[in-house]
């Protein structure tokens, strides 16, 4: 029996709209495809923050994730995460302790202290960039806001009391020694940052010190995920995550483009370095392909769980790739 069929299999959503699709058809293939997952058994959905970015359309994202977990059971429903230093804690506290009170015990809040945006929608934003370096201290009013009701003055109402599960996320050490600190889960960001996947991974791991909230280390990474029926369908239909990725890093709009039968010509060796890069744990191919590389992840990284993007341009072949994903992890 596989490794895999004892590690939860979770998804990172961004809402990425195709090319030639409107944000009104993108949210809704997106509530269906949360469906399908909720009925494959998925362990979360989450959802990320990002402004500003045509071609992502999460940017609502306590809207979105009220949205799906309206229309699931069982799969569990948060952000992945909430970038603090944009919002104030009270108000975070108050979304996700409604949205606790609506679904309880299926709310996770993912935290991150990256911008989401660039310096220009910072500012729009009205994001004091020095509420970056009181992120812990941020992290621990968001604790005691969804906490039992310490008889504070300012409450979080919905929101004390909850049942809401927060996690830390990054893609670099800070985040993980602050998890480890605060014995928070963690969630390492390797669809997008891998080079410091396994330090941060081992380092939480290492030095987690156990909490009122959790008593032994438990941590998720995110993988850029790509399957198909075939190893030749797999890298096809790679090549959309791969334009979208060179665009994202020359810094023009990110909409899903269609797959091209080759990358040749598309960029120069500086920018496919930075493709490269960008995408270095991805896990691209067929179903026999992708479960070796998994169980090859699962010996280099020992997390607890695998959370996956899936930036499949077609609709039909994403929901699709959802049930092989699944068929890899019960075989």
């Amino acid at each position: 029996m596989s490794v895999l069929k004892h590690i939860p299999f979770s998804l990172l959503e961004l809402a990425a709209v195709p090319e030639q699709v409107s944000v009104s058809a993108t949210l809704s293939s997106m509530l269906d495809y949360a469906q399908r997952a909720d009925e494959l058994g998925f362990n979360r959905f989450w959802l990320a923050e990002h402004h500003n970015m045509p071609g992502i359309a999460s940017s609502a994202t306590a809207v979105l994730i009220g949205q799906v977990a309206a229309r699931t059971q069982n799969i569990r429903v948060g952000s992945g995460g909430i970038m603090l230093p944009n919002h104030p804690p009270l108000i975070v506290a108050e979304q996700f302790g409604t949205l606790d009170a609506l679904y309880p015990g299926r709310i996770d809040l993912g935290l991150g202290r990256a911008p989401g945006s660039d310096p220009l929608t910072s500012r729009a934003l009205k994001r004091d960039d020095m509420r970056a370096e009181r992120f812990p201290e941020e992290v621990a009013e968001l604790q005691q806001l969804l906490g039992p009701d310490s008889g504070r003055r300012v409450q979080a109402y919905p929101g004390s009391n909850s049942q809401v599960d927060i996690w830390l996320l990054g893609s670099s050490l800070f985040s993980a020694q602050l998890a480890a600190q605060r014995g928070i889960p963690y969630a390492f960001a390797g669809h997008f940052a891998p080079q410091l996947a396994s330090e941060a991974i081992e380092l939480y791991h290492r030095f987690f010190q156990p909490s009122e909230h959790l008593q032994e280390p438990y941590s998720i990474l995110c993988l850029p995920m790509i399957v198909a029926d075939s190893d030749e369908e797999a890298r096809y239909l790679n090549t959309s995550s791969q334009q979208r990725v060179m665009r994202l890093v020359t810094g023009q709009p990110i909409f899903l483009p269609a797959p091209v039968e080759t990358t040749e010509g598309l960029w120069d060796p500086a920018i496919k370095a930075r493709v490269d890069a960008f995408l270095g744990l991805s896990v691209v191919g067929g179903p026999a392909t992708v479960r070796s590389k998994l169980e090859a992840v699962q010996q280099r990284f020992p997390v607890n769980e695998f959370m996956f993007t899936n930036d499949i341009y077609d609709r039909q072949k994403r929901m699709h790739a959802l049930e092989l994903l699944q068929q890899i992890r019960n075989s």
